[in-house]
Formats: C-alpha cells, sequence, structure tokens
C-alpha cells in the first residue's frame, strides 16, 4: 500500500547531529580550516509515497491505519519495521512500538517507541540505539525528542567509534539540545569515558552540527621543556567568520611565568584577486630567569589590489638573542637567527614584472659568540630600498631573450655601504632536434656603484661591463635494456657546456650579497659561479658530463647515473678572497639515485678532488620501505673538516599492535648525539596512543629535551601532552599515521 506524503522524517536530522556533535569539536583541536565543511544532502522529495506493509491491517486509511506483525513502512531513503505502528492520515502521524527499526541514508536506529509528526516534525523515540555511516560511529539514548524538524533534544546520549557493547571509550551527556536550522549544538554536563575510567568533562559544550569551525576553548596542552621544566598551554579558539579566526593563548611556565599569546587568519578574495595572511605574537612579562620582558612577532601578508599588482609584508621580530633556544619547541624555530622584515610590490604583465622592496634583518647571537667570535651571525646587508626588474620572452623568430636589472641601496652599521645598478640581458638562439641540442647564448652584465662609506682609499664610484658567450650542447642515445628483472630504455646523454667571461679587476668592488656557490651538479651548467652581483667571475672553461638514465615504458623513472666535471682553459682570477686559483680542473661530481624497486630506493652524491686524493663532500642515502607502517632510512653526510654525521631513522611493527618511531643523528666529528627521537604507537581499533621524547640542539653549548604522550580518539580528538605527530612526520621520511583516514 501506497500513501501520500508531504514531509520528510526529521530523524536523520538527529543522526546527522550526533556525528557533527565529535567532528566539530575534533576540527579546532588541529587545524581550523578556513573553509567549513558542509552537511550532507539529507533531504527526500516532499511527494515520495509512503509505502507501508504487514501482515494486518485494520481501520480505515482515509483517517488511521493500524498495522499488526512485521510492520514495514518505506520512503524513499527511509525504511522503518515494527511490531506493531499506526498510522494517522488526518494528523499526519505514525507511531510504531515493539522492535522499532528504522534506516536512513546508510544510519541505522533502533528503538522501544516512536511517534513523529510528517509535518511538523515534533516526535519522540525512547531507548534508541544507533549507528552512523559516516564515521562508523554508534552510541544509545534514554530518550530523544524532535521538537521539529531541525531541533531535537537528547536525553542521557553516548557516542563512540569503537565496536562492541563495552567500548573502549565512549563519551555521554545528560542533554544535548541540536538546532540543525541555526547549525548549532549545545550539550549539558558531558564526560569522556576511556577504559570505564572518566578522563576529561565539561559542564556545559556547544558545537556545529555541520562540522564547521566553532568558538570556544580548545583541549590544554601540557609539555615538558629541557631539563624537566613543565608547561601548560590552554588555547581559547575565536570563529570571527568562514575566513578570518583568532587563538589566543596563555602558557604558563614553571621557571619562567606567564605567556599571553595569539595567531590570527585571514583570506579573502577581491576584484583582482585575493588576500591572505597571519599574525602571531606572544609576550612574557618579567621572566622569573631573565628579569625582563621577552616577545616574539611573526607576520606574514599578501594582497592583490589591482589588475597584476600586488603588496605584502613579512615582518618578524624577538625581544632578545636567547629567545629561540628558550622557548623553541622544534628543532627549525631554535636555529633561526636571522629574522628578516620585508615590505614590498610587484606588478606583473604579460612579458615583465617589476618589484619594490625594503628589506632589513634582525640577527640574533648564539651566546656563545660573546667568547667565540666564529659562532657569530653574519648581519645581512639592509636593502632601503630595492627596485628590481623582469623582461624576457621566448621563441621570438628562434630567439629566446631577457633582462634583469635592479636598483638597490645597501645599508649596513659596520661596512661599506651605498647605491648600486645592475643590469643582465641574455640573448639565446636554442636548437633542439631529435637525438641532440646546441644553444648558444650572448650576455652582458654592466653595473655602476656609488659608494658613502668605503674603506680606506677606495674608490666612491665604481663602473663595469663584462659579456659572456657560452655554448651549451648534448646528445641523446637510447637502447633496451633490463633493471631487476624488469625491461627498461637506457639513455646515455653526454653534455659539453662552454663558457668564456674575460677578466677585470674586480678587488675594489664592495661585496653587499655575493658569495660564492656550492659546487655541485646544478651550479656548474650555470655562466657565474658566484650568486649574487658583486662579482662576475672570469671564464674560460670547459663542463663535460653524462647523463644515463633507466626508464619504464611508462616513462617513470627508475635510476639516474650522473657524472660530471670541469676543465679551466685560464686560472681563475676573480675570487672573494683575492687569491687566484691556479688548478686546471674542478673536482669531479658523481650522483647515484632512484628507486630501483618497490621497496628499495637511495640517493647519494660524492665531490672528489683527484688531485688531492681526497673525496670533499659526499652524502648516501638509503630507503627500505617493505610495507605499510615499515620504513628504515640510514643517511650519511661529510663536509670535510665541518660536518660528519650519520643519521637512521625508522617506523617499524613490534608487534601486533605495538610501533616504534625512532631518530639518532651522530656527529662522528665531535663524537656525540646531536638529535635523537624514541617514540612509541599503539594503535587499537578506535584510538590510538603516542608517547615519546625528543633530544636537539639549541644553542652551542645547550640542548632541548621535550617529551609528549597523546591519545587519540577516532573521530572526536586528541588529548596529551605535546605535538608527537608533528615530530614523527618531520624526524622520519616514509612515517605513515596508524590510523590514517580516521581523524583529521
Amino acid at each position: 500500500m501506497s500513501l501520500k506524503k508531504p514531509a520528510a522524517l526529521p530523524s536523520q536530522r538527529w543522526a546527522y547531529a550526533l556525528t557533527a556533535l565529535v567532528t566539530a569539536t575534533a576540527v579546532p583541536l588541529h587545524a581550523q580550516t578556513v573553509q567549513n565543511a558542509p552537511p550532507r544532502d539529507r533531504n527526500d522529495d516532499p511527494n515520495l509515497p509512503v509505502t507501508v506493509r504487514a501482515e494486518e491491517f485494520s481501520g480505515r486509511p482515509e483517517r488511521e491505519l493500524v498495522l499488526e506483525r512485521d510492520v514495514e513502512l518505506t520512503r524513499g531513503q527511509t525504511r522503518m519495521k515494527a511490531d506493531r505502528a499506526c498510522f494517522r492520515n488526518v494528523e499526519n502521524e505514525v507511531t510504531a512500538n515493539g522492535n522499532v527499526w528504522m534506516e536512513r541514508f546508510g544510519d541505522i536506529y533502533k528503538g522501544d517507541e516512536l511517534q513523529l509528526n510528517l509535518s511538523s516534525g515534533k516526535g519522540w523515540v525512547l531507548h534508541p540505539e544507533y549507528r552512523m555511516q559516516l564515521n562508523n560511529a554508534q552510541g544509545a539514548a534514554r530518550r530523544v525528542d524532535f521538537i521539529s524538524e531541525d531541533e531535537a533534544i537528547v536525553t542521557d546520549g553516548t557516542y563512540t567509534t569503537c565496536e562492541g557493547l563495552l567500548p573502549d571509550w565512549y563519551l555521554k551527556s545528560n542533554t544535548l539540545r541540536l538546532d540543525a536550522g541555526r547549525d548549532v549544538g549545545v550539550a549539558g554536563k558531558t564526560v569522556i569515558y576511556f577504559k570505564g575510567v572518566p578522563i576529561i568533562g565539561a559542564p556545559a559544550l556547544s558545537f556545529s552540527l555541520s562540522g564547521a569551525r566553532r568558538s570556544g576553548w580548545l583541549p590544554p596542552t601540557i609539555g615538558f621543556r629541557s631539563k624537566g621544566r613543565a608547561e601548560i598551554l590552554q588555547p581559547y579558539y575565536f570563529n570571527i567568520a568562514p575566513n578570518r579566526d583568532l587563538t589566543v593563548y596563555p602558557r604558563w611556565m614553571l621557571d619562567r611565568g606567564l605567556q599571553l599569546g595569539g595567531t590570527g587568519r585571514y583570506l579573502g578574495e577581491n576584484e583582482y584577486g585575493g588576500y591572505s595572511g597571519q599574525t602571531h605574537g606572544e609576550f612574557l612579562l618579567n621572566d622569573k630567569v631573565t628579569k625582563t620582558d621577552r616577545w616574539r612577532l611573526d607576520s606574514q601578508h599578501t594582497q592583490a589590489i589591482g589588475p597584476g599588482w600586488s603588496y605584502g609584508w613579512n615582518l618578524k621580530a624577538a625581544s632578545d638573542d636567547n629567545y629561540p633556544s628558550d622557548f623553541s619547541q622544534s628543532i627549525s624555530t631554535s636555529a633561526e637567527r636571522q629574522l628578516v622584515r620585508e615590505i614590498r610590490t610587484d606588478y606583473r604583465a604579460r612579458y615583465w614584472n617589476m618589484s619594490a622592496r625594503v628589506q632589513s634583518y634582525q640577527v640574533l647571537q648564539d651566546p656563545v659568540s660573546a667568547t667565540d667570535p666564529s659562532r657569530t651571525v653574519p648581519r645581512p646587508y639592509d636593502r632601503l630600498p630595492e627596485l628590481l626588474f623582469h623582461a624576457g620572452r621566448y621563441d621570438v623568430k628562434g630567439f629566446d631573450w631577457a633582462v634583469d636589472s635592479e636598483i638597490t641601496r645597501f645599508s649596513h652599521p659596520d661596512l661599506p655601504t651605498g647605491n648600486r645598478a645592475v643590469v643582465l640581458s641574455q640573448l639565446s638562439y636554442p636548437i633542439v632536434r631529435p637525438g641532440y641540442f646546441v644553444t648558444p647564448k650572448l650576455m652582458l652584465h654592466a653595473s655602476a656603484y656609488e659608494l658613502e662609506k668605503t674603506v680606506v682609499d677606495a674608490p666612491r664610484t665604481l663602473t663595469r661591463a663584462l659579456p659572456t658567450f657560452s655554448l651549451d650542447s648534448g646528445l641523446v642515445f637510447e637502447r633496451d635494456a633490463k633493471l631487476t628483472g624488469r625491461k627498461m630504455t637506457q639513455t646515455l646523454e653526454p653534455r659539453l657546456f662552454y663558457v668564456y667571461t674575460p677578466y677585470k679587476d674586480q678587488s675594489k668592488f664592495p661585496n653587499f650579497d655575493t658569495f660564492e656557490a656550492t659546487f655541485n651538479l646544478a651550479q656548474i651548467f650555470n655562466e657565474n659561479r658566484f650568486i649574487g652581483n658583486d662579482r662576475v667571475s672570469d671564464a674560460n672553461q670547459v663542463t663535460a658530463a653524462v647523463v644515463s638514465r633507466f626508464l619504464e615504458t611508462n616513462g617513470a623513472e627508475r635510476l639516474r647515473l650522473v657524472l660530471g666535471q670541469r676543465f679551466y682553459l685560464n686560472e681563475q682570477r676573480v675570487q672573494l678572497a683575492n687569491t687566484p686559483r691556479t688548478e686546471s680542473r674542478s673536482d669531479v661530481l658523481l650522483a647515484a639515485s632512484g628507486r630501483i624497486s618497490d621497496k628499495w630506493s637511495f640517493d647519494s652524491a660524492v665531490q672528489y678532488n683527484a688531485s688531492a686524493s681526497s673525496v670533499v663532500t659526499q652524502n648516501y642515502g638509503v630507503q627500505w620501505q617493505p610495507g605499510e607502517k615499515k620504513v628504515i632510512n640510514a643517511e650519511y653526510r661529510y663536509l670535510r673538516d665541518v660536518v660528519k654525521n650519520a643519521m637512521v631513522s625508522s617506523q617499524w611493527p613490534l608487534s601486533k599492535r605495538w610501533y616504534g618511531v625512532g631518530r639518532v643523528t651522530y656527529s662522528v666529528l665531535e663524537h656525540k648525539v646531536v638529535e635523537s627521537l624514541v617514540g612509541l604507537e599503539y594503535q587499537a581499533d578506535c584510538w590510538v596512543f603516542r608517547m615519546g621524547g625528543q633530544r636537539f640542539v639549541t644553542t652551542t653549548r645547550n640542548t632541548s629535551t621535550p617529551i609528549f604522550f597523546q591519545l587519540e580518539l577516532n573521530g572526536l580528538s586528541k588529548l596529551g601532552l605535546g605535538s608527537p605527530l608533528e615530530s614523527f612526520y618531520k624526524s622520519v621520511p616514509g612515517y605513515t599515521r596508524l590510523n590514517q583516514g580516521s581523524g583529521r
């Protein structure tokens, strides 16, 4: 029998809301995304008919229909079963009792009794049990009252993503008022139980039903820094708008006092494109250790203000030299010693672009530099201001051309200062054919200096114009081959690169921003061995290299082998240290890298000095990944007289549910461990536990040793101390999260 009904059953609102309770609470715990997640479309056509089946019918269909034994009611994606049911046509209301079962959009509910008005959405269900398709969640409640199609009140409700009658964890709330129309839910006394023990509770809790961000307190973070110094951080999240948010926090450090901090983020669109940025600041009033006020500020912003026109800034500052080492939570932030302050504007057209910027630095010195000058961090020149211009086109009747220019005013409190103007133009004619290529190129470097503060007897005006000619050429040969039993295409690609630049004495020119590039396989194919515009290297040299690659039939590269060396036809007279180099050839560069099987990959590079029969630099790395959540990395880095480090890292199962995570970096030169990480993870069906500790160097004499532990309840949130996931990802290449896809 089919009956025409106008309204949708509101029970799906409660189903989605219970799921949203957990996802909405979890979102701001990890990363407050700017885009709100829309709810799933769970609405049926209001004109769909209602189909009923039963072993026995009685009553009058136009007024009241009584259904007995094996009752089944179907409407769209909603299906209901019960021992008995009664449908009243005038009131447009259905009641059911005895083994009530309902499925809606994949979500299943079981209860003792149900009453529902299909027009107003009002009704109730007694002792419901539910299972959600989203997150595979389940739970129960004493009663659910439907106030309207959008509003419901859940009494004594529970929620969990665990299977079974005795879940490892669950959430319980005495009252839960859900308003899908306003996208808000308010829970009364809420307690989270783990292994039958209450671990966290709240007198009240509000949340978004759709999983969107919502203002409120976030779980506290407890931490231990070096030497066991404890701290606790309690953030509060403000969801200002869909594209703006603010997180503020007090951070109590047992040894230093109360620090206040906040991070604001925003993004948006305008008629020319958009804008985005974030600002983070923190302030500690009267540090107990230093007896001073201490602070840190980081701010970034970019914004389009016209067609092709934008501006932005990157501003960083700190109160004192020791701030990174005293408050950093990771290696990257503790090593940040040059804090940039830059404001810039850019304009881009089809074939040209230009930029203007002002840039300065705050340098945070390692405390040991006061007694050891070799540890001093150099202060870069300020650019106050700098104008940059670039124009270029490809394939203009076969020619490629480009022009780059800059005008910069360099400022420094201790070193020579002045203005520099540079124009670098180039013209090339690439000839590319199957099996070979030849590219002749002409370049002209022209620069002028007006110096204000110089060394004694140095000229205040300097000019320079130097041409450069280069010729790049190569061949490509192919043949059929095999690698690890697989059919491959092997290439042989010899390449010759000739460069000529006449010599000009540049010893009187200042050095504002120039340094000699690291000698590697990318640099040997550059015309100038210096980075920056204060030196133009004289050159009469040939670089010879050969590359061999093993390619699969789909084009994927499995193995690459490279050999290269530069040959000098004249001595290198232009040097930063004014000491000419007379060698006739460079060091030999060798590299090999690839993924030779589905389990093994490696990367290696060696710089060898044949004249001295010694290795200058060498890096070796290998990764074995035999399966999911199984990886071992080994790496060796060597720079003669500077670095000699060995590193091993891994994620590996120790038993069916226990996993180990670790990393050790050992300095062979200093005979000590410079970085270490030890972690353990336990994966259950619906939760993951992580614990461990990390040690890294913050300054020459100091180290930091944070410890962490974390309980992640799948589909709910992460509770604990520190951020182990961030440490695992950064420390172990190839690390895989145990419950990948189970939470945010």
